[in-house]
């Protein structure tokens, strides 16, 4: 009788390495790579959140790219309510710099605008090198995030509501129609609020030729286009801020004035356009030819004016704006 068993033991090593075969071409470099790189690909990338935009800088001279750029400003659920002053202390009027910031070499750092068109952080440190020597040229080019060109004359000094507010000041770091370094400010923030400040960290540098570290920290409430102020911190480095330590949050708010945020539009506070109708009524005031000025006939500086210039007038005060003058600060007619 035939013996079968050796074909029978042919099937199996036949189909053993036809898979082995099969499985040999599955397992050639890349095509599992492949398959991975496709799935990669098409898995969509997280979206840029407001904080990592703010974080991205324009770097000048040595400076290198800061992590503490991307620090955040005080949130406003923190900051007192306005009471009637420019601004507050922070923290106890102590800057938050990181340790590592303050090793630095002179540095200039402006986030880039978000989404919305509205500036970031500014940071820098402030030296003699980084001080302009020209005079600050021609800003008009540039409408930060809810710019309005508005007037209220005998409300805002100097008429106009909003200013171009550096963040770093112009006489710090020369920084002139930067639009990541200019934001839609009243002028009360910018003269009464962040401008003593500027100035007292330009008369140190320019006193002692050391260096101060200075970070603007531009505070918006949401999606609002207008900020609702400015956390200023500084620290002086050689002297390890015996000379200039702040920080402090400046209201970009106006008295007398409206502002809706959102958008930067306003309007007079009914307060405000009381008093403006009893502007209109016929009074008597003392007027300077020279300085333009509205005075009450009780004002103290009249007794300081020459008598060339003192001129008597009675009538509505807005007839006087409309000509150019402006009222007295003292005696606020």
């Amino acid at each position: 009788m035939k013996n079968d068993k050796p074909a029978q033991t042919k099937v199996p090593r036949l189909l053993g390495a036809l898979l082995a075969f099969i499985l040999s071409f599955s397992l050639l470099p890349g095509c599992s790579a492949s398959v991975s790189e496709s799935t990669e690909t098409a898995s969509p990338q997280p979206a840029q959140t407001q904080a990592q935009a703010s974080a991205q800088t324009v770097s000048q001279g040595n400076a290198t790219n800061s992590t503490t750029q991307a620090a955040s400003p005080t949130p406003l659920t923190l900051i007192p309510e306005y009471s009637g002053v420019p601004y507050v202390e922070l923290s106890n009027n102590i800057p938050k710099f990181a340790a590592e910031d303050k090793e630095r070499s002179s540095f200039e750092e402006y986030s880039n605008l978000d989404d919305l068109g509205r500036c970031g952080i500014a940071f820098a440190l402030i030296g003699t090198e980084t001080m302009p020597a020209e005079k600050r040229g021609s800003i008009g080019e540039v409408k930060p995030s809810g710019w309005h060109t508005v007037r209220y004359n005998g409300v805002v000094e100097g008429n106009y509501l909003y200013n171009r507010c550096h963040l770093i000041g112009y006489q710090l770091a020369g920084e002139n129609a930067n639009p990541k370094n200019l934001i839609t400010g009243t002028r009360y923030l910018n003269t009464e609020g962040m401008l003593p400040f500027e100035n007292k960290v330009a008369n140190y540098v320019e006193k002692t030729g050391n260096h101060v570290l200075y970070r603007a920290s531009p505070v918006f409430d949401d999606n609002n286009l207008v900020a609702s102020g400015v956390q200023i911190e500084a620290l002086s480095i050689e002297d390890d801020g015996a000379g200039v330590r702040f920080n402090a949050y400046c209201y970009n708010i106006q008295p007398g004035i409206n502002i809706n945020y959102a958008t930067g539009e306003s309007s007079l506070a009914e307060s405000t356009s009381a008093s403006k109708q009893e502007t209109g009524a016929e009074q008597t005031f003392v007027l300077n030819a020279n300085s333009k000025k509205i005075h009450k006939p009780s004002c103290s500086a009249i007794s300081q004016m020459k008598e060339s210039n003192k001129k008597s007038y009675t009538g509505a005060r807005d007839e006087l704006v409309v000509q150019g003058y402006s009222p007295c600060k003292k005696c606020n007619p």
